[in-house]
């Protein structure tokens, strides 16, 4: 039986400690490509829970009474060529909403050993520097802009 296509409607939630420790994991489809997690909604689920079933199912960590964050931001892309199958004929384009997710202190995590080879905390902008999407990175950044905009407001 074959799975459903995937919906090209996906999370970004950025994973992160009150003092910019970012949380990144590996992708096992592509060993040396670290990122934030993802993952596409399922049905017709809220965004928010999107991004707390997909934190849950690649971190093991329940963020039913932590600080998840909608950015309000969404941002469109062109899906990699090696991931197209994923989606209906014809589908070229996610679009892709940023959350983060604030912890108390960096934690270890349990991985989708399907999805995920290794995680790693890294300084926020050392976890920018090394995620492999332009838009994860982006996020990145913009996270370190406003955990120093909280601490000087």
């Amino acid at each position: 039986m074959s799975k459903a296509p995937k919906q090209p409607v996906s999370v970004l939630v950025v994973i992160h400690s009150a003092d910019g420790q970012v949380l990144l994991i590996e992708r096992a489809d592509r060993p040396g490509f670290w990122q934030s997690v993802t993952g596409s909604r399922e049905g017709d689920e809220r965004l928010c829970d999107t991004a707390r079933r997909e934190v849950f199912e690649e971190t093991g960590i329940d963020a039913a009474n932590l600080a998840l964050s909608d950015w309000q931001q969404q941002n469109v892309y062109e899906i990699y060529p090696h991931w197209r199958h994923r989606y209906a004929p014809g589908v070229t384009h996610n679009t892709e909403h940023v959350f983060s997710l604030q912890l108390p202190a960096p934690c270890a995590v349990q991985l989708a050993a399907a999805e995920h080879l290794a995680w790693c905390w890294l300084p926020w902008s050392q976890a920018a520097d090394k995620v492999f999407s332009p838009s994860n990175a982006a996020a990145i950044r913009a996270l370190g802009q406003r955990l120093a905009n909280a601490e000087n407001g």
